[in-house]
Parts: structure tokens; sequence; C-alpha cells
């Protein structure tokens, strides 16, 4: 299945997508697309569900975080050794953890906000895999089992603040509009080796990123096993699993967003993101 949620920021129902990729309204089978939905019971409840009995959505509408609620988001850094070059990075030994402000969440078509002062906003396409039962301490054998699906994650980051203000990375990973998540939420049975997809990313038609999640570092299942270890992962948490080269700051030399690019990226079985950059109305003329 092919969940997503529609209509204006904060009022968004709940969808889903038919075989012939139309969208149609779930807001009579379930409240929202949530961590009470996201479990085995309750995808088992909406795949039984017969999609052409449901009204169809108009075109046009705009597609929200398929996801509502997400109690964290994870993310792993240097997780391609190719972006960890480019970075002039060295490849980590166990994966590299931290974590991204939830109120940077925003839609996949939503504009992406360069902070005040920004002069260094980069972009990164990664695998999201969202939690659909509760994970604590699982072993890798049995990591995938608690995956609800995946989805299409900008891991948009700010690089001065990241690396040139102290501390630690969150810094430069939590701002406003940060975090584009979908178009939609691909159940796990519609990815069935996602260690085998490409991904690629896009800035004014320029195609900076082309990867593939075989070249990960560390794969869905041990990263879901690793963190779990350390903290508990609920439904509807999200880690998002880090990016292939390509990023504006492995470029030579570096390129940056601006107001007025348009960033269009993508994963294959997950559907295409596409965000215009707007400045921050601080910084705007």
């Amino acid at each position: 299945m092919k969940l997503l949620r529609y209509g204006n920021p904060g009022q968004e129902r709940p969808g889903i997508l038919d075989a012939q990729g139309r969208l149609r309204d779930l807001a009579a089978q379930v409240g929202d697309i949530d961590d009470t939905v996201i479990g085995h019971e309750g995808l088992s409840r909406l795949a039984a569900i017969d999609t052409s009995t449901l009204p169809i959505v108009d075109d046009g509408v705009r597609l929200g975080p398929p996801v509502a609620r997400v109690g964290k988001i994870i993310c792993v850094g240097m997780n391609y050794a190719d972006h960890a070059a480019e970075t002039g990075a060295s490849v980590p030994e166990q994966p590299v953890l931290f974590m991204k402000a939830t109120s940077s969440i925003v839609g996949a078509y939503d504009e992406v906000m360069i902070p005040r002062g920004s002069l260094k906003t980069d972009w990164e396409v990664e695998l999201g895999i969202v939690i659909g039962t509760m994970a604590r301490d699982v072993s890798e054998a049995d990591a995938l089992h608690h995956v609800a699906g995946y989805l299409v994650v900008n891991d948009v980051s700010e690089r001065a603040f990241q690396l040139e203000h102290g501390g630690q990375w969150v810094k430069g990973k939590g701002c406003d509009t940060f975090g584009p998540l979908g178009p939609w939420l691909a159940t796990a049975d519609e990815i069935p080796d996602p260690q085998n997809i490409g991904l690629w990313l896009e800035v004014n038609g320029h195609r900076y990123q082309q990867g593939n999640t075989r070249t990960m570092v560390f794969g869905v299942a041990h990263l879901v096993s690793y963190i779990s270890r350390y903290m508990t992962l609920l439904p509807g948490d999200i880690i998002s699993s880090g990016t292939p080269a390509g990023v504006g700051l492995g470029q030579h030399p570096p390129v940056y967003l601006r107001p007025g690019d348009v960033m269009e990226l993508g994963i294959e079985g997950l559907g295409q993101q596409r965000q215009r950059v707007v400045a921050h109305p601080a910084d705007a003329s």
C-alpha cells in the first residue's frame, strides 16, 4: 500500500493510492496515518479495504507528511562510503547517529526556507525507515519485522551551523522546513529488498546525487537493530538512513542552495519530491 496525508498544514486527512495511482480518501476508515494505524494489525485492516469503494480526491491537493505525530527522527551520518570520502571523513566503524527535530517536518512539495543568515544550506536524499511496532534491543534477524514501510527524506542541512557553530550536528539539521517527507509511505511489502533501490537528487535540473542503497555501509536491518539497543523505537519513529555522494558540501568548489532554486529528488518505488527554496523573511529583500 501507498499511504498519504493530504490537505492544508495541520488539517491533513488520511488517503491511499489505488491500483491506478488515484488518491482515495480514508477518513471514514481511520482518523489519521499515525502510530495507531501503522502496526501490523492496523495495516492488515487497511489492506483488506476495497479501494475502489473509497471517495476519489480531486487532483491538485497539497500532500502533507505521510506520517502524523512522528515521535523522533534518528539520522545516520556517513552511511555511504562515497559520501564520507567527499566530505573528508573516514568510514565509521559503527553507525554515526544524530537527531533531527520533528518541527522540521514538511510535505514533499512544500517550500524549504533558508535559515536566517545562512550561506551553506545543503541537500541530502535519504531512505526513510518508518517503525511500525515497538523495537527495543531487537536482533538484526528480527529487525525488519518492526518496519512499517519506507519513504523519501530530504535531510536538508545547514553546513555552517552543523560544522562551524560548535557542539553536535543537530544545530544544522533541525531548522524549520528541513525535513521534507514523502510523498507517500510505502508499506514494507512494496519494497521487498530495501538494500537494492536507486535514489537521486537534482537542483535546478542538474543531477548531483545518483546512488543505490546496496552501497550503504550499514544496512536497514542493522540500523534498526543497532539503534534499538540505545533507545526504544516506537511506532511512527523514522530512521533517516544516510545519503550517497553528491551533496553541495562535496562539490569543488562547494555549491549551496539559494532562494529560487528547485530541488527534485526521488527513490525507486517511493515517489518523488519537489521543493522550491525561499529566503528567510529577515533576509528577503
